[in-house]
C-alpha cells in the first residue's frame, strides 16, 4: 500500500491518495478497512476510490459525487487495471465547487508519479 499524505489542501480540506494491487470488490473493501485502521483515514470526511477488474469497472464516491468517475477515468486513460486508488478528503468547512474535481485528478496524478518513480 503507498499512501501519499497531505498532498493538496484548499480552503481548509485536505487530501491524500493511497493504492496498491487489488483484483476484486472483496479486495477493494480489505483495502479501505486497511486503510481506514489508521484512524486518521477513519474519520475523513470522503475516501472516494475507483479500481478496473477484468470484469468490470468499480467504484465508490463515498459521498463526494463524481469523483469516483473521475479516478476511473484516470485509470481507464493509462491502461491501468487490478490496482485500486483511493482520494481521501477531509472537509474543510467551505465547499469547493469544481475544484474539488481538480483536486481529485491532482491527487491521483501525484499518486501516479509516484507508483512510476518506485
Amino acid at each position: 500500500m503507498l499512501i501519499l499524505d497531505n498532498i493538496i489542501s484548499d480552503r481548509g480540506s485536505k487530501y491524500a491518495v493511497a493504492g496498491g494491487p487489488c483484483t476484486s470488490e472483496a479486495e477493494a473493501r480489505a483495502f479501505l478497512k486497511e486503510l481506514k485502521r489508521s484512524k486518521k483515514f477513519a474519520r475523513a470526511t470522503h475516501n472516494s476510490w475507483g479500481l478496473i477488474t477484468p470484469t468490470a469497472p468499480l467504484k465508490s464516491d463515498d459521498g463526494e459525487t463524481g469523483a469516483g468517475n473521475v479516478i476511473l477515468r484516470m485509470l481507464e486513460r493509462d491502461g491501468i487495471t487490478n490496482h485500486i486508488i483511493v482520494v481521501t478528503r477531509w472537509y474543510g468547512g467551505k465547499h469547493l465547487g469544481g475544484d474539488r474535481f481538480r483536486h481529485v485528478q491532482t491527487a491521483v496524478r501525484t499518486y501516479l508519479e509516484a507508483l512510476n518513480d518506485r
